[in-house]
């Protein structure tokens, strides 16, 4: 099969996951429309960006306070690492995200290296896994935690009643 890349047109393959990324369970016959293409073309951008995995996976956003679960605790850790010769950050950024407790880890600019999000049951558990799993990997040499007390806009999805319904910003004299 030929190389889709060459097939389709960048900026309509830009603005296909564009809109998908805002809204995961639209069809191929929405996305064509709000994008103003064929269906056709529009399910082949899709399904071959599923193929090369730029596509990693459909997601739900979860307010877990609306339905009486938001009892998980997320954490933000700030990490300082050693970088090691050869791979830089990488290996020890690596080893965090295998952790099944981490949602994320990223290189950072700023006085830390890596920002990792993980999620606990409790702010006892959070801190286990800092001091017995995190802090004593090989590379890491320091940790600042910062635990998350309320999600306002979540991957872009307000929250809040209050953010969904009035979309204008504050204007200050």
């Amino acid at each position: 099969m030929a190389d889709h890349a060459d097939l389709f047109d960048s900026t309509l393959r830009r603005r296909v996951l564009r809109v998908l990324e805002r809204d995961a369970r639209r069809t191929a016959a929405q996305v064509a429309e709000a994008v103003g293409a064929d269906e056709a073309t529009v399910a082949a951008i899709i399904a071959d960006a599923e193929r090369q995995g730029a596509i990693r996976r459909y997601k739900t956003i979860v307010s877990w306070d609306r339905v009486g679960e938001s009892e998980q605790v997320v954490a933000f850790i700030d990490v300082s690492v050693q970088p090691e010769r050869d791979t830089g950050f990488d290996h020890v950024a690596s080893r965090i995200a295998r952790f099944p407790e981490v949602r994320s880890v990223h290189l950072v600019s700023g006085a830390n290296d890596l920002r990792v999000v993980i999620e606990g049951s409790s702010l006892q558990a959070v801190a286990s896994f800092v001091a017995h799993k995190l802090s004593p990997l090989d590379g890491v040499t320091a940790t600042e935690t910062h635990f998350l007390l309320k999600a306002y806009k979540e991957d872009g999805e307000s929250l809040t009643d209050e953010m969904a319904q009035d979309n204008r910003l504050a204007v200050a004299p």
